[in-house]
Order: structure tokens, then sequence, then C-alpha cells
């Protein structure tokens, strides 16, 4: 998974006088994710939809929703379950999608589709299709796309389009038989549907072509809608390194949000040297060494310093030390660090960000923190929206998420996973849980589900 990511833009942004600077930077559009469905991809096998469209039925924390196109969307969505439940493999799911629509153009006749990761504990469900879909707003025009494929082929795939309050219009339609277009609506696509080949996304050679519509679906995927890991930062620390490096814009606002957080270093620096061999991990092959030392040859590499107080036996500063930020600092500082190019990234410009374990290393109060800053629409203005998987139990709260913003997966007795929210659930007294109740107390004494069931064990 940690290989899997998609690209964030050579921008890196804000975090300590965010209210300010993010309030001017209002956009004049909206573009949000509604709703998110996969199938036959690894734990899920029956086709299992999240989505970030707020409950009619909730009116708690109005200011968690924004009202876009007549819907009210979620800013944020929390997943919770135990370990191995599929919340990993949903943030992988989203991630294969946008993987195969951004990579499939480029691939030759009878090449592979990759990923192809079907749900193997299920007979012949290894030779069926994986199925996703998507509903986005982007331009006040709501955009549902999907497909499925197996290894070899793409199986069916779709684009509707609604403008409005007008009906849900059709684009174009694959399946077995053929491409269908709307030649009124989606004339770019006209006479491409033979040039596509049986293991190329037809939205994907559109775009390739210049075709307007299409680019913005595959755009979408590539540029606003992001998953990383929480665990593994190593895809999107470098843009972090070329943020205080170059200095670029927020910079100074990202320090002082770490100073303020008394992580131990004053400032923090960057030098230029030139690349060492020896500095390689010596986990790596000899093979692999090589390479590396080949393409890194007489290249510059950045390495990122942070600057600590000096001290005599008596406590009086008399000097300064640097230190490497990935040599010296805890792995909980340096993810603190990684992740400000693509939180205020993604706050500026009203993009969609996922993060896997966003808890792992970090403190409860920052998690917190950093949730608040995408429910907040004062330093949310843009209508980012921040889903997550966690084991955070600080977070379940009723004055931090409503009840369709809390998720849970949990597999059945055939280790398929469901997604369900806290919403949906009907307790044994034939009620909903309550606004007013104690979800961190309920959810850990089991009454929600979607915990470890632990075997009486003897030590």
């Amino acid at each position: 998974f940690s290989s899997i990511y998609f690209n964030f833009r050579e921008c890196f942004f804000i975090f300590g006088a965010y209210i300010e600077v993010l309030s001017q930077c209002k956009l004049n559009f909206d573009q949000m994710l509604l709703e998110f469905s996969v199938a036959n991809f690894r734990s899920f096998y029956s086709k299992r939809t999240f989505t970030l469209q707020g409950s009619t039925s909730i009116s708690d924390i109005p200011e968690n929703i924004s009202k876009t196109m007549g819907y009210n969307v979620l800013r944020t969505a929390a997943i919770y379950g135990a370990n191995s439940s599929g919340k990993t493999n949903f943030v992988r799911a989203l991630a294969s999608m946008g993987n195969i629509i951004t990579e499939s153009a480029k691939l030759n006749y009878n090449e592979e589709l990759d990923p192809y990761d079907p749900f193997l504990l299920m007979k012949n469900t290894e030779k069926e299709p994986t199925y996703y879909e998507i509903i986005f707003i982007e331009n006040n025009i709501r955009y549902r796309y999907g497909f499925e494929h197996n290894l070899q082929r793409i199986v069916g795939e779709w684009l509707f389009i609604k403008k409005g309050r007008k009906k849900e219009e059709v684009l174009f339609i694959r399946n077995e038989e053929g491409i269908g277009i709307s030649e009124n609506d989606f004339k770019e696509g006209i006479d491409l549907e033979e040039k596509t080949n049986d293991n190329r996304l037809f939205i994907s050679v559109v775009a390739q072509l210049g075709g307007t519509i299409s680019k913005l679906i595959v755009e979408w995927f590539s540029t606003k809608c992001n998953a990383i890991s929480g665990i593994h930062s190593k895809s999107y620390m470098g843009y972090s390194k070329e943020m205080f490096h170059t200095k670029l814009n927020g910079h100074n606002e990202a320090l002082n949000f770490l100073q303020n957080l008394k992580l131990g270093f004053e400032s923090l620096s960057t030098i230029e040297n030139e690349f060492d061999p020896s500095t390689l991990p010596t986990e790596l092959s000899e093979k692999l060494k090589k390479e590396l030392t080949k393409q890194l040859a007489n290249k510059k590499v950045v390495e990122l310093l942070s600057i600590h107080k000096k001290y005599d036996k008596n406590g009086v500063v008399i000097g300064e030390i640097p230190f490497d930020v990935y040599e010296k600092e805890s792995e909980g500082t340096q993810k603190l660090i990684d992740l400000s190019g693509p939180i205020f990234d993604t706050l500026i410009n009203g993009d969609t960000l996922f993060i896997d374990e966003l808890d792992c290393r970090m403190h409860p109060i920052i998690s917190e923190f950093i949730v608040k800053l995408f429910n907040d629409k004062e330093t949310n203005p843009n209508n980012a929206q921040l889903i997550f998987t966690t084991h955070d139990t600080h977070l379940l709260s009723s004055k931090i998420f409503r009840r369709d913003q809390i998720w849970f997966a949990e597999k059945d007795s055939m280790q398929q996973t469901d997604l369900y929210t806290l919403n949906d659930i009907i307790l044994p007294n034939g009620q909903k849980p309550r606004n007013d109740s104690n979800y961190e107390k309920n959810y850990i004494a089991g009454r929600y589900g979607a915990i470890p069931f632990l075997m009486n064990y003897n030590l």
C-alpha cells in the first residue's frame, strides 16, 4: 500500500495562521465527494457504498455540513474497526481505482490490468470483475463514473452527469457489446470507440486525446482526490523538505505551528549536499544500491535539519546544534512535518484527502485538532474533505462528529467486510443511538460492533 499514492501538486501550505490565510483563499466553485462504491476487491465482495451525503434525520453539529447543489455534504468521516477488518482495504480500493484511471491509457495491447485483487475466499470469485463507482460534484455538476474489470479487460464502464435539478443524463455506457455514446452530450468521445483496447478505460483514452469532460474525471483522481498512508510517509516527505528548502508560501506558518507543539527544536533548516552512497540504507540489496548510486551520482540531496539549543551544565544556552530530522527526531515528529503539505494542500484547494491510520504516532489532541480544521467552515472555507481510518476512540464524541460521520468496518463469518455508520445501527431496544450517548464507552463495550473478538486465553 505504501507504494500506491496519488500525486500532490508541488505546493505546500499553512499550518500556523491558518484562519486568516485560508479565509482569503475562498474558491469560486465547489468540488466534493458524495459516494464511493466497491465490490469484489480484497475483503470487499458484495457491493459496499461509502457516502458523505449527510442524513436528513440528523440536525446536530450543522457546521460539519456543507450545502452544495442541494446536497448536505459531510466535510469529514472517521472509519473504525478491529485490526484486519478491511479499513485499509477501503483506502486501497480508492487508490486502485485512481491508479487504473490514470494508468490504463498507457497499456499496450494484451497487457494486464493492475491492480486486480479480487475477493478470494469464495468459489470462483477470482474470475469475477472488480466494481468501482464514484459520485462527486465539481463546478455545480454531479458526475457518476464507474467501471468493472478483471485481469485482462474492462468489462463495463459508464459516465452520467446531473445538472441542477434536471434528470441524470448518460454520456456513455460500455458493455460486452461495445461503447454507446450520447452524440449530443459527449462529442469528445465520437469515433474513439474503436481506438479503445479491451484493457483500456474509454475515459482515459478520450482524456489522453484532449477530451474536456473526460480530462476533468481523470484529473479529479490525479490531483483532487488523494490517498496517503498515516504509517508510511516516505512517499510525500519530500514535499516538506522542498517547502522549507525553497521557502514556499506557508513555510513560516508551518514552522510556527511545529514550534507551538513544543517538539524540542527551535527552528528548521535545510542544506544541499552531494549524494553520498554510504548514506543508503544497509538493508537495500547490492543491486539496488548500485542502481540508486548510478541514478543519483553528481546530484544534490536536500537534508532537513532541526535546530536545537545547546546548554552548559548549569542550563545556560551556549549555542545551537543541528539534527538530521530523519535520523534524530522521533517518528511522530517526522510524521507531523511530512503531513503538513498534504493537509494544507487539501484545505486550500478544497480537495478530498483519504488517510489510512491518521492517529499512528500522533497524540489524540493533535488528531482532534486536524479533524476540527476540516469540520470548521472558518478554517475550511473551500469545503475540503478528510476521510480517515483510525483506532483513536478519543475522537468518538458527539461534540466532534455527527452520527453519520462515524463509520465502522466489520467482517462477517465469511470474512467479507461490511461498512455501516453509527446512524445505521439499531440497538436491542429497537432505537438508534442517541446524540447524547457516550459513543466511546459504548463502542468499547461492543454495542456498535466492529471491535476485536478475543477468546479466553490463560497466561
